[in-house]
């Protein structure tokens, strides 16, 4: 059997469908799986060793370059690619209409979520079966329960993400015992008080852990570095691919984390893990994993200095 699965963003959304990857290989021991995903996070469904090919689009970039000559060259290179295999089932999880039109020139039988349950209902036009999965359930349970609805298997296999995290040597530190704190995220209102970061890496360092800080862009370094100014031993990861990411995170004790894609990845690396809410609700996209994994906060009630150190000692026992 030969499936192609559509998740093309965002990074939480692409860690919320590798179960799906494990349920199938789980109930066909011999399926192919290829899966199209933005070509910005195309290393992570590699990291699943159930993953046949990665199929990149890049429909971010394409939408800001649509003047170009080249972007039209690469979006009919990428119809070429993805119409060149016929697949038994071509599942898209994403239920958007932009996933949709992905589904569509992909040949197969194509299937996703029915009108009333897809995030966009006109996505639903687009398949040739559609299926009715509730709303208020997690992220990860709703792409499972797709799944096994359109292949007709049990919903109750357990959970398993199935990523196995790079060998990477990591020579800029030398420390095992670490703790990564994700301090940056994609929009402002979600950032936890800086102070309070300041306050759980001075806790980590007396519990004899390393904090380490990664960082993206230049906006994320001077928050790293403002943090780690304030912590002698406290250290700012250099700039790290998304694989290099997925190493160091698997290499710590504990990870802690706003609402932001790597706490997720954390969660799927079986690596123990508290994430912080300030201006979202994790109740049907917070960490969610087999492992220790804990949400606190929420919309409008970010958690405490005190209720975040309380819980990471219940993750270092």
């Amino acid at each position: 059997m030969r499936i192609l699965l559509v998740k093309t963003s965002s990074l939480g959304d692409v860690i919320h469908n590798l179960p799906v990857v494990s349920d199938l290989r789980r109930i066909f021991s011999d399926v192919r799986i290829d899966w199209c995903v933005e070509e910005s996070f195309a290393d992570l469904p590699r990291l699943h060793p159930a993953v046949d090919q990665v199929v990149p689009v890049a429909l971010r970039r394409w939408r800001r370059k649509l003047g170009r000559l080249t972007t039209w060259r690469e979006i009919g290179a990428f119809r070429r690619r993805i119409s060149a295999e016929r697949y038994d089932v071509v599942l898209d999880t994403q239920g958007l209409l932009k996933s949709a039109l992905i589904t569509r020139l992909a040949r197969g039988r194509r299937c996703g979520y029915a009108a009333e349950a897809a995030r966009e209902p006109l996505a639903a036009r687009f398949y040739d079966s559609t299926f009715v999965i509730p709303r208020p359930v997690h992220a990860v349970q709703r792409n499972r329960w797709l799944a096994a609805a359109a292949f007709d298997y049990p919903i109750d296999l357990p959970l398993d993400y199935g990523i196995v995290a790079p060998e990477i040597d990591i020579a800029w530190l030398a420390d095992d015992r670490l703790v990564v704190l994700l301090t940056a995220t994609s929009r402002d209102d979600k950032l936890w008080d800086e102070r309070l970061w300041c306050g759980v890496a001075r806790a980590m360092c007396e519990r004899g852990l390393t904090p380490v800080l990664p960082a993206g862009n230049a906006s994320e370094r001077q928050r790293s570095e403002r943090i780690a100014a304030t912590v002698a031993g406290a250290v700012v990861a250099p700039p790290l691919s998304l694989p290099q990411v997925a190493a160091l995170i698997a290499r710590a004790r504990l990870t802690i984390g706003v609402d932001t894609g790597l706490a997720h990845l954390a969660a799927a690396l079986g690596v123990p893990v508290i994430a912080l809410y300030v201006a979202t609700d994790p109740a049907l996209t917070g960490v969610y994993g087999s492992g220790f994994v804990r949400n606190l906060g929420r919309s409008g009630a970010p958690p405490t200095l005190a209720e975040v150190l309380a819980v990471a000692d219940l993750a270092l026992r």
